[in-house]
């Protein structure tokens, strides 16, 4: 048997580091400490605040202010149609009247 151990491969274990480090960015960043375990799922869900809600609000309010000079309705409307050279031809059967 072979007793003396396999030399150590730099790139490897330059490729396990990269590996490990990508695998602690998983997840975001760690809790704030400074947080009671308790309190900590009234926190992260916003404390009884309709989020939701306080973004919808903020949003309209920041059109209907034109802050940011690119809601205007002229920047919304798609734009016009080209002119059409079809002809349209009639239908193969009147639309029955509602009586």
């Amino acid at each position: 048997m072979n007793e003396n151990p396999p030399e150590p491969d730099p790139i490897a274990d330059e490729e396990a580091e990269a590996a490990a480090a990508e695998a602690a960015r998983i997840g975001g960043p760690p809790p704030d400490e400074a947080v009671d375990p308790a309190q900590r799922p009234l926190v992260e869900g916003g404390e009884g605040e309709s989020e939701g809600f306080e973004l919808a609000e903020e949003e309209l309010i920041e059109r209907a202010s034109h802050g940011d000079q690119k809601h205007f309705p002229d920047g919304d409307a798609p734009p016009a149609e080209e002119p059409s050279e079809a002809t349209y031809g009639e239908p193969d059967q009147a639309i029955p009247d509602d009586e």
